[in-house]
């Protein structure tokens, strides 16, 4: 349960700057993003020499000080086509969909019952996140940096931030892609262990499916430049996930497959913050009320969602006020426009 309601943070050349700026362009990052180790988009010395495949573990290192395993990793993942395929995803409790600039988006994996080799590409952090993690005690969260002015409010955020910047040896530059894209992160280096699945304070509830429901073998969330379709599998009882039209499968070649999808109708409005281009940050409101829908099982569900305060976990609810249960396995949240 949350709070009285919970069930649940140097340059060589003018030249390779400007090659890192037009790389965070196409990426759709934030240009403004605190200057350190990693926005060169090369990375440091010692990343480069420990550069290495994207599953390579190598999690005998131990963890940092102060980090206890007690609360959920979450870690924002870098959702640009050049991005993918992602690594660890498969591996997370719950993976949240967000707009970003551009229209682009952006996925924050959640880690709780299992903790695999490697997670990424890591990506910045948004304002919004700060919200969404407020319904976990102290959790710790993994991200590459973020805009300047927005790292005054990570810092005094009730999380733990751990980026390559302060963190010696939990991150290193893959091989497969070009920065900025190839920034991956060891989960064992932050965190001895899994937490289990008590420190999902989210409000989720699961068990038997909720009565009624209309057929629903196929669902689409689309922002204005990136889109999610999630198809029912009978086989394998799972959803099968698409990104901007093409499979969504890890750097294993396995295909992304939650149990459950929410699409969660929320209010998406501009914040105080912008990239170097002038694009404004969406902020997604995820405190409030509204109506969501739930696939599971092949069948949709059109729901009420509430979350009363930040440090509250999120309850779905049919008509009559019954709570909606989630069927076992991994959950997405799909934040889409109201």
């Amino acid at each position: 349960m949350g709070r009285g309601a919970r069930t649940r943070r140097a340059t060589t050349t003018a030249a390779l700057l400007t090659v890192a700026l037009a790389v965070s362009v196409v990426a759709g990052c934030t240009g403004t993003d605190r200057p350190g180790p990693v926005d060169d988009g090369r990375g440091t010395e010692s990343d480069r020499s420990r550069s290495a495949s994207p599953d390579q573990g190598e999690d005998q290192w131990p963890p940092q000080s102060g980090l206890t395993g007690e609360s959920v990793l979450a870690v924002k993942i870098d959702n640009a086509r050049a991005a993918r395929p992602h690594t660890g995803t498969d591996s997370a409790d719950i993976v949240y969909a967000e707009q970003v600039e551009g229209g682009l988006s952006r996925l924050m994996a959640v880690y709780a019952t299992k903790l695999p080799k490697a997670v990424g590409p890591v990506r910045s952090a948004r304002e919004s996140d700060l919200e969404l993690l407020r319904q976990f005690d102290n959790p710790t969260l993994a991200f590459s940096g973020a805009q300047g002015k927005l790292m005054p409010l990570i810092d005094k955020a009730p999380l733990n931030p751990q980026t390559p910047e302060t963190t010696s040896g939990a991150y290193y530059r893959g091989t497969g892609k070009p920065a900025p894209h190839n920034l991956y992160l060891r989960p064992h280096r932050l965190a001895p262990t899994a937490p289990g699945a008590d420190a999902l304070t989210t409000g989720f509830t699961y068990g038997k499916a909720p009565s009624g429901g209309t057929k629903d073998t196929s669902e689409t969330v689309r922002y204005p430049a990136a889109s999610f379709t999630f198809s029912w599998s009978p086989s394998r009882g799972r959803y099968l996930v698409s990104m901007d039209g093409t499979p969504a499968v890890t750097t294993t070649g396995k295909r992304l497959a939650p149990a459950t999808v929410v699409v969660q109708y929320v209010k998406i409005r501009k914040s105080d913050f912008h990239d170097f281009l002038g694009n404004n940050t969406p902020y997604t409101e995820t405190v409030g009320s509204g109506t969501a829908k739930v696939l599971r099982g092949g069948k949709a569900y059109d729901v009420d969602w509430e979350r009363a305060t930040a440090t509250d976990g999120t309850t779905f609810t049919t008509a009559d006020g019954a709570p909606v249960n989630f069927a076992e396995g991994q959950v997405w949240v799909v934040f889409a426009k109201a």
